[in-house]
């Protein structure tokens, strides 16, 4: 394969002379492209002859890693390399097509063979965003027929489970409810939060039954249901 070497090993004689100008039986040679290489060969009584070696060079092959991809902490990268017939990557994987769930940004190397087992590299770089931070606000407490206003922050677009996309939305349950909003970031990750709006009861009041009295008599009348009371 390119970039590889060669050991050309000659025989025959007692002396060497290649065309490279090396005297040895044995040489290493490193051909760009496919060569032929000659030899003259010498015995002990001073005869000669000659041959010829070729080293056929094949090219390498051109390895692919595919794209580098952005992806959000917690999704996975479907990496696709390409470029010979057999694949294998630094996770320790064999297949051209590999799924990687990395945390943080992580870059991947494919080693590509090709039908002459001659070999390329590629890498690949996924580039992993953190998740926004969602926050639908602190619980809140109301009595029945009142309203709260819920502010979710940590992004820059909001989805209640209302339907709303607001940051800030105004609900009056008529009972304990859950709000939940799903927060998403400029880099289009989301996160999640809820929020529970606890509604109270009404006290049941009760001033007491009706009391009939004579003109400058008292009457006590006693209220119930509550803790506090204003005439």
């Amino acid at each position: 394969c390119n970039f590889n070497s060669a050991t050309l090993t000659a025989s025959g004689g007692t002396g060497y002379l290649w065309d490279t100008g090396a005297t040895t039986a044995i040489i290493t040679v490193s051909p760009s492209a496919t060569t032929t290489y000659f030899v003259t060969v010498t015995d002990a009584n001073g005869c000669i002859d000659d041959d010829s070696v070729t080293v056929n060079v094949n090219p390498l092959p051109t390895a692919n890693a595919g794209a580098d991809d952005t992806i959000c902490n917690g999704e996975s990268s479907v990496l696709t390399a390409s470029g010979g017939i057999s694949y294998a990557w630094n996770t320790g994987e064999t297949t051209a097509v590999i799924t990687v769930n990395p945390t943080t940004t992580t870059t991947y190397t494919v080693t590509v063979t090709d039908a002459n087992n001659c070999t390329d590299e590629d890498t690949v770089t996924v580039n992993v965003n953190p998740l926004p931070i969602a926050y639908a606000g602190a619980d809140d407490i109301i009595c029945n027929g009142e309203s709260s206003v819920l502010t979710a922050t940590g992004g820059i677009s909001y989805i209640w489970n209302t339907g709303a996309i607001t940051p800030s939305i105004t609900v009056s349950p008529t009972t304990t409810a859950s709000y939940s909003v799903t927060v998403t970031d400029a880099n289009g990750c989301t996160d999640d939060d809820s929020v529970t709006v606890n509604v109270n009861p009404f006290p049941t009041a009760n001033a007491g039954t009706d009391q009939t009295i004579c003109n400058f008599n008292s009457a006590t009348l006693t209220a119930s249901g509550g803790t506090g009371y204003l005439w």
